[in-house]
């Protein structure tokens, strides 16, 4: 079974937003799930500070040993701060999914819109997972 840790919000894509000690910023990754589906990752391509997306739009890619899958905004907001350890080691992201192999964080523009995401209930479900 996949870890998914109360408190975080899902995307259907497999991304969370977790809050951070800032008001309004949360820090975005794939969740256990989905880095457990990729297998190895060998490569993230993040975007720069100051970058802006709405809800959907693509704002970097994941590569693995056997895939390259695109990473969706699981919120509108603007990247405040990328993650600089995954350049040298990518595989944070398998290791540590929720905590060091957290890939940007984004100051969330509408934070009514967190509602539109699934809490871990809803994750487990959307992935065929009993709670």
């Amino acid at each position: 079974m996949s870890e998914i840790p109360d408190g975080l919000y899902y995307s259907e894509e497999h991304e969370y937003l977790k809050p951070t000690n800032q008001e309004g910023v949360y820090q975005v990754g794939i969740t256990d799930y989905a880095q457990g589906e990729l297998g190895d990752v060998v490569f993230v391509e993040l975007p720069e500070v100051g970058e802006s997306y709405d809800h959907g739009d693509t704002f970097g890619t994941i590569e693995a040993v056997k895939a390259v899958s695109d990473l969706y905004s699981p919120a509108r907001g603007d990247v405040v701060e990328v993650n600089a350890e995954l350049e040298d080691d990518p595989s944070l992201v398998n290791s540590e999914p929720y905590d060091g192999g957290w890939m940007i964080k984004m100051r969330i523009s509408d934070p009514a819109a967190l509602n539109e995401l699934l809490d871990p209930a809803g994750y487990r479900t959307h992935i065929g997972e009993e709670a």
